[in-house]
């Protein structure tokens, strides 16, 4: 399993290079209102997955152990094509009242939007495929094709191209996503069966409820980020929300920790029964993963402003002040990732719902408060009281179902 972590961190590790590199390539050579403008389009292309994934998202990994694949991608390309006609039905009523529309979605980024939103979902659901069968080797190769082709494409389109806006990132994601997802048909096309369909409606049931309690959590989490944005906006400048996103882009970095660990940690417990050892595999991964990532927000905390300056323009020399905000949060954060995957792996994603909510109405409470006074420290602080108050509820629930697993099956084998 450790060698599982050690292959997805090392994907992992590429893709904070890459992200490094495009958010260099974005500061210096966009400017922090266009490379703002990106990071808003980019939350909404999360937004709009989140009705996607209701049934074509990370549901498939706990379902794939468990249902044909043909019935799982009947199921999954069908509601994906009604829901985008649904998201396109929606964006067109959006365009008589350009007023809303365009505080929602950047000004003609629209159908570049929904279409890297359609692809992405096709990508995500070879990904889940993988993941759902053990096979993460596969998973992180898919991964890699993804962001490798994403930064040259980015390089060439602003080097080559001299494209010097928003839609530099865009493209570049469009790339990668449409070259991955090729790709992940070439291999998994080839292993299909024909094999009748399990029963569609009871299927779709099953998927669709197991789906809503993981979305619904994605649902909140996404308006944690959109509701801190929209104040961002009305309160600070343009450059700022570019200043902010970039702050929050570097201490992603460090949640590869977190993410290695939760990948593996929920492809292996979608294939036990064995709750006794989920919690084992659980502590054990959430420890490593809060000691790693501690220890890397530390050294990049340390580093001085000049470096920011250095490294993405002197427009970015707020960076580190942000980074020493979200320190706390991006560990706690590290572990609520490796005990969101616990529940979602054992079947009870409901209680990542639950911990969303908390977290919103940490949001809604602290960013009304700190953002008007503070401005992007404000957003920052509410971000890392967020991520306290989803990790408190959900260490508490994870410690009460592990004692009571313990007492189900006292007789267990340790």
């Amino acid at each position: 399993m450790f060698k599982k972590i050690l292959g997805t961190g090392a994907a992992r590790a590429v893709n904070v290079l890459t992200q490094l590199a495009t958010l260099i390539m974005g500061t210096r050579c966009l400017g922090a209102a266009e490379w703002g403008k990106a990071f808003i389009a980019q939350t909404d292309i999360t937004f709009l997955l989140i009705g996607i994934e209701l049934v074509a998202g990370s549901g498939l990994v706990y379902f794939t152990p468990r249902k044909k694949l043909t019935t799982l991608m009947t199921i999954s390309y069908g509601w994906i094509g009604v829901v985008m006609l649904f998201y396109v039905l929606l964006f067109f009523v959006f365009s008589f009242f350009p007023s809303f529309y365009h505080t929602i979605v950047p000004e003609g980024y629209g159908w570049l939007v929904l279409l890297m939103t359609f692809i992405y979902s096709l990508h995500e659901f070879n990904l889940n495929h993988f993941l759902g069968k053990e096979k993460v080797g596969l998973f992180n190769l898919l991964f890699l094709i993804q962001i490798l082709t994403q930064v040259s494409m980015m390089a060439v389109f602003i080097f080559v191209g001299e494209l010097k806006t928003a839609y530099a990132l865009l493209y570049s994601q469009l790339c990668g996503y449409s070259l991955a997802t090729v790709i992940g048909w070439a291999i998994l096309f080839p292993t299909m069966k024909r094999e009748r369909i399990e029963r569609f409606g009871k299927s779709l049931w099953e998927m669709l409820k197991y789906g809503t309690f993981m979305q619904l959590s994605t649902l909140a989490s996404t308006l944690n980020k959109r509701f801190s944005l929209f104040l961002i906006n009305s309160n600070c400048t343009p450059s700022a929300v570019g200043v902010y996103a970039s702050g929050t882009q570097v201490s992603e970095g460090v949640n590869i920790v977190g993410q290695s660990f939760g990948l593996v940690e929920f492809s292996a417990l979608s294939n036990t029964n064995d709750k006794r050892r989920a919690s084992r595999i659980t502590l054990r991964f959430m420890l490593f993963s809060v000691l790693l990532s501690f220890t890397a927000i530390m050294v990049i905390c340390l580093l001085p402003s000049s470096f920011f300056e250095w490294l993405f323009s002197s427009m970015f020399g707020d960076i580190r002040s942000i980074l020493l905000l979200l320190a706390p949060g991006v560990v706690f954060f590290s572990a609520h990732i490796v005990l969101s995957n616990y529940f979602s792996g054992t079947g009870r994603p409901h209680h990542n719902l639950f911990a969303s909510l908390i977290g919103l109405s940490v949001t809604v409470v602290s960013a009304l408060i700190l953002i008007p006074r503070w401005g992007i420290r404000g957003a920052t602080i509410t971000t890392s009281l967020t991520y306290m108050a989803l990790f408190v509820y959900q260490i508490i629930v994870f410690l009460c179902l592990k004692n009571s697993d313990i007492k189900c099956k006292p007789n267990s084998e340790e």
